[in-house]
């Protein structure tokens, strides 16, 4: 069902932008454009969590290339972020999955927090991933919920932002459908980490 009405939906939007490219530039036109991007990512944020990531093959990834991606990502949105790897940067998973997992956790972080710290490490057993933010955090007693599907959190790290209430099942569904999990914590810089563990 998910799948179905997302694609329909889908079609629907990009009649928006087509639509919205044709008027003249203005702030109310901007917010709409953000508006239709929002939903954009809710869409594609359905279709992940309906299709999961089956049908692809685990082949060796450059992990030092994508997690530098995201910091630059992070950085151009005026975040301050650091990156720091350990060990083999390649790892073997499957690599769209994979870029999923961890740009869905960094892009919270950078939702919530002003500072961003991602920390990599690749040893004989486990590739360990470790995302730090100082925004809100989550209480201990709320961290399993949020990875419920459509759980949203009524708590400071949840105002004012839009969301599919997905996000977190989807990188749960992903980790474990490579054999390892994702966990909660608090952090260091006194908002929230997530914890990436994956056999390697």
């Amino acid at each position: 069902m998910l799948n179905g009405v997302s694609h329909d939906l889908r079609t629907v939007l990009t009649r928006f932008k087509l639509s919205l490219e044709l008027l003249d530039e203005s702030p109310e036109v901007d917010d709409l454009k953000r508006d239709v991007d929002e939903m954009t990512r809710m869409l594609e944020a359905y279709l992940a969590f309906a299709r999961g990531d089956t049908g692809e093959s685990a082949v060796p990834t450059d992990m030092r290339g994508l997690l530098e991606e995201l910091k630059s990502n992070a950085e151009r949105e005026g975040h301050n972020t650091q990156l720091t790897i350990a060990g083999d940067p390649m790892v073997k998973v499957r690599p769209d999955a994979f870029r999923r997992l961890v740009q869905n956790l960094v892009s919270n972080a950078a939702r919530y927090g002003d500072r961003i710290e991602i920390n990599a490490v690749h040893d004989e057993r486990y590739l360990t991933i470790t995302i730090d933010d100082d925004g809100p955090g989550i209480p201990a007693d709320k961290r399993a919920d949020v990875f419920r599907p459509f759980h949203r959190l009524d708590e400071a790290r949840n105002q004012d932002h839009g969301g599919t209430g997905l996000g977190l099942s989807i990188v749960r569904d992903i980790a474990r459908a490579h054999g390892g999990d994702v966990t909660l914590d608090g952090s260091p810089l006194g908002g929230l980490r997530a914890i990436i563990r994956l056999p390697a």
